[in-house]
This record gives C-alpha cells, structure tokens and sequence, in this order.
C-alpha cells in the first residue's frame, strides 16, 4: 500500500527576477513498513522534500498524495489535523519539553489531541525502545542516545501511517546512530509505519530498505 506519492512535484522560490528550483520534477512512491533513507549535500533538497511531506510546504506544480489522498489541495487546518493524527516527526535535537517527565511527555500528546492516555501504550514503546526505566526522569537525566529513543517512542504513539525524521542521529557517535537505525528498522515492521530518514551518514543505508539520493534538487533512487 502506498503512504504517500510524489506526482511530478515541483518546488522553486522567487528571489528577485530569479527563480530558485530547489526540487525539480521529482516523482515516486513510498509504500507501508518501509525504512527510506534520503541522503545528499547541504542544500541539495532534502529538507525541502521532507517538510513537503509532513505538508509544512506545498508543491509549486505537481501533486502530493497522502494514502491516495490529494493533500495538495487541503486547508492549513486540515494539514495540521493530518500531522497531528497520521504523521510523526524525530528531530535531530529530540525535541523533548525539558521540564516534563518522560511519561509525562506522552501525556501532553494526549493534551493536545483531547484523547485519553494510554499508559500500557506508552510503557509498550519505552519497553521496546529500552528506555521503560528512565520513564519517571527527565530529559536532562538522559543520555543522547536515550533522549533519541524517547522522542522515537514519542513519534510512534499516536500509531501514525508515516514518521519524517530530520538527520535522527547527527548528535550521536557512530554505535548509538546504528543502534538507532536499527530500532527504525525494527519498528518499521513491527509498527507497521513508513519511516523516511533525510541523513548525511551513509553508513546508515545499509539498514535501510531503499535510499534515495538528492543532488541540486534532482532525486534518484539508487539501486
């Protein structure tokens, strides 16, 4: 089953009489449970595709489908509701709100989408993740590794169909990246969920299912 698709989609900004194309006609597909690494220079485009993903940009010509949904065309209202139900992001940074608890930091999901909390779902994922013990600390009390691991789990609660994560390990040493990555691969399969990873390290790719590369914001998958 197709997650999202890329229907001839085209970005360019204005900057004076110039136009900047900073991704040019640019079509594919990502299907259910797959681990998608997309690698490229500074610059290059990565960013740009992601945030066009998660619905935060829109295509300057072309289409974006969401499960074969045109989202395209939606209100900002109604990109927020898909972000918020049915897409999760990881950050290079983790993102975790510092004065918060680890459990805590499920809760306040559920705070904002008006929805009960779901303890055993919480305590599955940071079993999962092998974070469960760090549950009633905070994210000062974490390490970099673990605090990465939190904000996984905390993507993956809401049980969304595609999770974007912005350059997941660059703040990590090389064993925690690939122990990383490997959780990503593990819990693409078990959860079910799509995982599009924009990344600089290509030791990472080898875990993944496909990669893609973007260069001046032409992408090519590569085989």
């Amino acid at each position: 089953m197709e997650i999202i698709k890329f229907d001839n989609v085209k970005k360019y900004f204005k900057d004076g009489d110039e136009k900047i194309e900073a991704l040019k006609d640019t079509s594919f597909s990502i299907n259910k449970g797959e681990l998608v690494a997309v690698i490229g220079p500074s610059g290059s485009g990565k960013s740009t595709m992601l945030t066009m993903m998660g619905g935060l940009q829109k295509p300057s010509e072309g289409s974006i489908s969401f499960k074969d949904e045109n989202i395209s065309k939606k209100s900002e209202k109604d990109l927020a509701n898909l972000r918020f139900d049915k897409i999760g992001f990881i950050l290079q940074s983790s993102n975790l709100v510092s004065y918060l608890t680890i459990m805590d930091q499920f809760k306040l999901v559920d705070k904002f989408g008006k929805n009960k909390f779901d303890e055993k779902r919480a305590e599955n994922l940071l079993k999962k993740l092998d974070v469960y013990k760090r549950k009633d600390k905070y994210p000062t009390d974490l390490s970099g590794g673990e605090r990465q691991r939190v904000a996984i789990a905390r993507a993956l609660y809401p049980s969304p169909d595609l999770i974007l994560a912005d350059e997941p390990t660059a703040s990590l040493d090389t064993k925690r990246a690939i122990d990383v990555v490997k959780i990503l691969k593990n819990l693409s399969r078990e959860e079910d969920v799509s995982i599009v990873m924009v990344t600089h390290d290509i030791r990472l790719v080898d875990y993944c299912d496909r990669v893609f590369k973007i260069v001046d914001g032409n992408l090519k998958e590569e085989i």
